[in-house]
Order: C-alpha cells, then sequence, then structure tokens
C-alpha cells in the first residue's frame, strides 16, 4: 500500500506549486526514484518540463514528457504512464485522483490556498481514506 502525502503550502500561486514539485521530482530522483508528474492538462505538463530545466541552475533533473520518450527517469504527463515505468513516486498535480494508485510507494498531492483546489484536495483525501488509505498531511 502507498505512503499518501498532501504537502500543504503557504501559498496559493501556481507558479509555488510547480516549483515545489520540480524540487520533489528532483530529490526523489537523486535517491533512485522513479518519478512521474501527473499534470492536470498538456498546457501545465508543458510548463513543468520547461521548469525542470531551469528551477535550480546547479541541477539537472533528467526527465521527458510521455507523449516524447517514455523511458527517462523522470515522466510528466496528465494520464498514466507506460507499464514498464515501476513502483517510483507520484506527484499527482490534477485534481483527479489517479487510478492506478497501488502501482506507487509513494503519491505526493500538492495543494496550495486557492480555494478551488483546496476543495478538490479535500475530496481527494475523503476519497483517498474511503479506498482505505492513510493519507497525511504536511505543512511545507
Amino acid at each position: 500500500m502507498p505512503r499518501i502525502e498532501f504537502y500543504v503550502l503557504p501559498s496559493s500561486t501556481d507558479e509555488g506549486r510547480l516549483r515545489a514539485a520540480c524540487q520533489l521530482a528532483a530529490k526523489a530522483w537523486r535517491q533512485g526514484l522513479g518519478v512521474f508528474l501527473r499534470g492536470e492538462h498538456d498546457d501545465q505538463c508543458a510548463e513543468l518540463d520547461e521548469l525542470l530545466w531551469r528551477f535550480k541552475a546547479e541541477c539537472f533533473v533528467p526527465h521527458a514528457r510521455l507523449t516524447d520518450d517514455d523511458t527517462a527517469p523522470v515522466l510528466i504527463g496528465s494520464d498514466t504512464p507506460p507499464a514498464g515505468f515501476g513502483s517510483g513516486l507520484l506527484i499527482n498535480l490534477n485534481t483527479r485522483l489517479p487510478m492506478d494508485v497501488d502501482r506507487y510507494s509513494r503519491v505526493i498531492e500538492i495543494v496550495n490556498q486557492s480555494p478551488a483546489l483546496l476543495a478538490a484536495c479535500r475530496e481527494n483525501f475523503r476519497q483517498y481514506r474511503q479506498r482505505g488509505y492513510d493519507p497525511q498531511r504536511v505543512e511545507l
């Protein structure tokens, strides 16, 4: 059963949320985990792709969009990664729960203070509990 955490940011900006996702992806990759960054839509995935190139000048995170290359250690997409992805970390920026939660060893949902996102993440928290998971809240 995966460990599920909701990382709560004090700000309400999308930029802060995406930066947090990049930092978490870089840290997990350095620890040897495969990472799937699941975006809400194609524009957000493109933004994540661009941000991973420039969010830290001294750090390179090997990544790719699922549509370009499905073998990179850090994958970005809005659906599910390919079957060969393994059981690494899912960073879910999508407002809907992933259908394949059990394939990951860890799931992180990044929450900011935007009212619409707070409502969606609260619903996800409830749904995880209804499915038998024990999601945890982490203040950043």
